[in-house]
């Protein structure tokens, strides 16, 4: 029997449309799937602690999923290079393989495992990652980097979206000894955080689970997808997003699966793919996306350091009941829907002038979709600072978007219980609600439910005014 191959799994946990796993399985000798947890980038802004309760699970989905294989998941804990290494030297491994990450710290820690692998003599092959279209190859016709959506999307439709997928393996040879590997357990990955059974009650990481969801989507909610998926309280988007971003399920899957119904109206649907695309592109070309504004004059922007607002946002008490719905719903749930995101991020960065990044920070937090590349690029497209950003002065006000996108207020009702009683004439503007309407509700403002925290009015003058002053 040939040496064995060694399968670096990262974000990619999944055994279907995963390249390297598959070409390692028809290498003709045993394979051996790893994970490596390096605890020194994990516990920096590499992962949230939402991201890790997700990981925990994750990992163990993708090991029940090889022990069905007749394989086995071997976790161990380092610096990928010297870990890979170290494995291979210990294993007899002749190669080591892996599907491509794009964010800047993935990437030099391939070029890191590349090299120390190089050193001891081990081949490596590495395959496209979770993208349609390489970040390098698709350029303007100056030969740089597209910074809107618009004509980048455009330029990835007439190369034509590839929907192959790699076959999955059926059964994947295992070593005579199986090298030492890590409890999932020990590698503390659960937070202590007060939000775990809320996470547990909704959702089911994993490969099958994710498979399922894309199926009931489609069968249920695509067709509607486009007039619908801006109403919070309709169940009508995917719900895919951190599925895709642990690589339990690949955009080629989806697209594959989306095509293969008979008259579908995926086209929105299958946009969002393009924008999620387009995120990890701009990181890509733009590494320093995550802590830097695009456009260069909002450099030194003079952000406020408020430190109550920025407290009563997180925790949903700034008294606009959209915006508060949103960031419980966060807090319970580890997600948000998309319309409400844009809503509750320009009320961050706009109504209260805080810098964008500290709303970064609490997403990449509590998402349990956080994504580098989604969460920076959708921050400064809020900010106005980004590529393809909003204009600055757009300012989304809360009560408006209450009224057009949750007219009824099911979606305030749900996740604001303290208001669930308020007719949904003034479900979104409370302060405005008559004495007996309160009365009637139980509802004390101040007491039960804050006072808005700022006036919209005064606040959106505020906001295009520095804006304005900034020359942007």
């Amino acid at each position: 029997m040939s040496a064995p191959c060694l399968v670096w799994l990262n974000r990619d946990l999944r055994t279907a449309d995963n390249e390297a796993l598959s070409f390692a399985s028809m290498c003709n000798g045993p394979v051996i799937p790893v994970f490596v947890y390096d605890r020194n980038i994990s516990s920096k802004p590499a992962i949230g602690s939402a991201s890790r309760w997700w990981l925990h699970e994750s990992l163990k989905s993708l090991s029940y999923a090889l022990k069905d294989n007749g394989s086995r998941l071997v976790i161990r804990c380092g610096a990928p290079s010297s870990v890979l290494a170290s494995l291979a030297k210990e294993t007899g491994a002749c190669q080591v393989v892996w599907n491509k990450c794009y964010d800047p710290l993935t990437q030099d820690c391939q070029k890191s495992v590349e090299l120390a692998l190089q050193k001891a003599s081990v081949l490596t092959r590495s395959f496209t990652g979770d993208v349609f279209f390489e970040p390098k190859m698709v350029l303007n016709g100056s030969k740089l980097p597209y910074k809107v959506f618009t004509p980048f999307w455009k330029a990835c439709r007439r190369e034509g979206l590839d929907d192959s997928v790699s076959p999955t393996p059926r059964h994947l040879p295992a070593p005579s000894v199986w090298p030492d590997s890590v409890p999932i357990d020990d590698l503390a990955l659960l937070t202590e955080k007060n939000w775990t059974k809320g996470l547990k009650d909704a959702w089911t990481p994993g490969e099958f689970n994710a498979m399922k969801i894309l199926e009931n989507f489609a069968a249920s909610a695509m067709d509607a997808y486009s007039g619908e998926r801006d109403f919070p309280a309709i169940s009508s988007t995917s719900a895919l997003s951190p599925h895709l971003s642990f690589g339990e399920i690949s955009p080629k899957q989806i697209l594959r699966y989306v095509r293969s119904i008979p008259n579908h109206k995926s086209e929105a649907f299958i946009r969002q793919l393009g924008w999620r695309e387009f995120s990890s592109y701009l990181l890509y070309h733009f590494p320093s996306l995550k802590d830097t504004p695009l456009r260069q004059h909002f450099k030194d922007f003079g952000w406020l350091t408020d430190k109550n607002g920025l407290s009563s946002w997180q925790k949903g008490r700034t008294g606009y009941p959209i915006v508060d719905a949103g960031m419980r719903q966060l807090w319970q749930t580890g997600w948000m829907h998309n319309r409400i995101r844009m809503v509750v991020a320009s009320f961050l960065v706009k109504d209260l002038l805080i810098d964008w990044r500290s709303g970064a920070d609490w997403f990449w937090d509590t998402l349990v979709d956080a994504d580098i590349a989604n969460n920076s690029a959708s921050w400064q497209w809020v900010a106005g600072c980004g590529a393809d950003a909003a204009p600055y002065f757009r300012v989304f006000n809360p009560i408006t978007q209450g009224k057009k996108f949750d007219f009824e207020g099911h979606y305030v009702r749900r996740w604001v219980p303290e208001l669930a009683d308020l007719p949904s004439s003034v479900i979104h503007s409370p302060w405005m609600a008559s004495f007996s309407e309160l009365s009637n509700a139980g509802i004390k403002l101040g007491d039960t439910y804050p006072q808005p925290i700022i006036d919209h009015s005064f606040a959106r003058e505020r906001a295009l005014s520095a804006l304005s002053s900034s020359k942007l």
